[in-house]
């Protein structure tokens, strides 16, 4: 699986983490993030991150900032992507299954790393259930 990641200042160790996951899975991930503590502007890592998803060059996408909202309010201006902010394994979940997101959102700090872990191995493993929430994500984007 081809997937994006991005990420702010609060969010190198959670990438790092994550990286380490999903590379011993096989995937092949691109990396958008700072690798470093530096004050830094999360749109700049979430919109190459939504581009990347938006074109298809990448399955999925991964974006990490402090609360997780202005990163996600970055990508989901992005016609294509339906981003979701989860903080639990059962959010990823339901994001997948219900709302089709295609970008996972971490608050890196009201998550700790093994959550942020374990809520991208079940978005990445979680199927969307169509049927009558098809109807309701077809109607998400503007036109």
């Amino acid at each position: 699986m081809k997937i994006s990641i991005g990420n702010d200042h609060a969010g190198p160790e959670y990438k790092k983490a994550i990286l380490e996951m999903l590379e011993s899975k096989g995937h092949h991930v691109t990396n958008h993030g700072t690798d470093t503590s530096d004050s830094v502007d999360y749109p700049d890592f979430g919109h190459p991150v939504a581009a990347d998803v938006e074109s298809g060059k990448s399955e999925f996408g991964i974006v990490i900032c402090g609360s997780g909202n202005g990163i996600n309010m970055t990508v989901n201006k992005h016609q294509g992507i339906r981003a979701a902010l989860c903080w639990t394994k059962e959010i990823s979940a339901l994001a997948r299954q219900h709302n089709n997101a295609n970008i996972i959102s971490i608050p890196a700090r009201f998550t700790s790393i093994a959550q942020a872990v374990e809520m991208v191995d079940t978005f990445l493993n979680t199927a969307f259930e169509g049927g009558r929430h098809a109807n309701r994500v077809d109607k998400i984007a503007c036109s």
